[in-house]
């Protein structure tokens, strides 16, 4: 495709044919192009997709432009949805559908899954597994501005057709390696609407809890909410609004008054007095008044035995070995949360202790914990060594 061949989809005619192509597919290749960096609500800029035989690029940016047909692909369980690092992209279709896409693949995941690193950016799993090399020059494009150049929409495009290169590799090690499994969990995880409701209400769940105080929680919560509240309306960052520290040393201190939130180093100076101070200030009473009815329940952390000396720092060289012998991405695996829960005795309710992990790692996790196998080393290598067999012989 030349560069001139490149046209936008701004007619509403041109993208119903677009999508009724599209639907022939098995599976899309979708990619978008936003911007957010001083809104809430990231601004669609671009919608590219591709086919079998078939791409495109939609400018959903057109006064009138309908993309309920593109929409209704996105939504249909028949057809697979192919993203590169979905969850920003999923975002933003959530926000249009009100559920997230679904069936989803993200090259992302199944990179982990293959060995080819963790968080692997799109120019290097391109480079790697479809030999194509991506100009980067057109990568920090203000994607609002028009018009766009042919150079940069061939940037953009570049997004969905490398895409379908990198899905069919992906697909035959997949299969070769018999690894679908390893990334059904994730994929379907990625597709959970609670991971982008932005209902006010649940924005403390993103707060980090310190402390279980009632009057804690109560000021952390309301205030969170307040913050989120504001950043929907005036379509700012919430850092914009009001950092999470700020709401941490307000929840600690609990100030009731403008002179005491003025004395908080973390809360910017002059905001107590600020047209948006007094509504910080009601909503920090309002919980101190009603702690009760607002502080939320909080699962107490489970008392975890300490874990012995060092088991959580052998199990992390297992996991390495393991992992470098399969190829396959550790994080994938298992975390260092994960890791110390199985080496205080806690793994059960980890995903490491079923399915596919606990095959691949679960049960030498155990085996480690029980003198069942050591870990050594010869010649600067890891080895791993079967005791139940060594005392057999």
């Amino acid at each position: 495709m030349s560069d001139t061949d490149i046209a936008v989809i701004k007619e509403q005619g041109e993208l119903n044919a677009f999508c009724d192509a599209l639907s022939q597919s098995d599976v899309i290749f979708v990619d978008t192009e936003f911007h957010r960096e001083s809104t809430y609500w990231p601004t669609l800029c671009l919608i590219q997709a591709a086919g079998e035989g078939v791409e495109g690029i939609i400018d959903p940016m057109v006064d009138g432009l309908d993309l309920a047909p593109f929409l209704k692909l996105m939504g249909d369980e028949s057809i697979g949805k192919v993203f590169h690092a979905a969850r920003q992209d999923m975002e933003i279709f959530y926000r249009l559908m009100g559920t997230p896409p679904s069936p989803i693949f993200d090259t992302q995941i199944a990179a982990m899954a293959l060995g080819l690193g963790d968080s692997i950016s799109y120019e290097n799993l391109v480079s790697g597994l479809a030999g194509q090399q991506i100009d980067k020059s057109s990568q920090f494009t203000d994607w609002t501005r028009r018009p766009l150049s042919q150079k940069q929409l061939k940037y953009a495009l570049g997004d969905v057709t490398h895409l379908r290169t990198v899905y069919d590799r992906m697909a035959e090690k997949l299969d070769e390696k018999n690894r679908w499994s390893w990334i059904e969990e994730e994929n379907q995880a990625l597709a959970a609407p609670s991971l982008y409701n932005t209902d006010p209400e649940n924005a403390w769940n993103r707060m980090k809890i310190r402390r279980p105080k009632k009057d804690y929680l109560a000021v952390l919560k309301n205030v969170a909410i307040w913050r989120e509240r504001l950043a929907q309306d005036l379509n700012r960052p919430r850092s914009r609004i009001l950092k999470d520290d700020a709401i941490q040393e307000i929840s600690d201190q609990r100030p009731r008054t403008a002179e005491a939130l003025e004395r908080l180093r973390s809360v910017p100076k002059g905001f107590a007095k600020s047209r948006h101070g007094a509504g910080l200030l009601d909503a920090i009473n309002y919980a101190l008044d009603n702690v009760e009815e607002v502080a939320p329940q909080v699962e107490k952390p489970k008392h975890r035995s300490a874990s012995p000396a060092g088991a959580s720092d052998l199990l992390r060289v297992l996991l390495k070995q393991v992992c470098d012998d399969e190829n396959v991405t550790p994080r994938l695996v298992a975390n260092a949360a994960d890791l110390e829960r199985i080496a205080s005795g806690d793994g059960e309710s980890t995903a490491v202790m079923s399915g596919w992990r606990y095959d691949l790692f679960g049960r030498q996790a155990e085996d480690l914990l029980h003198g069942r196998l050591a870990i050594t080393f010869n010649q600067g290598k890891v080895e791993l060594f079967d005791t139940s067999q060594a005392s057999k012989a």
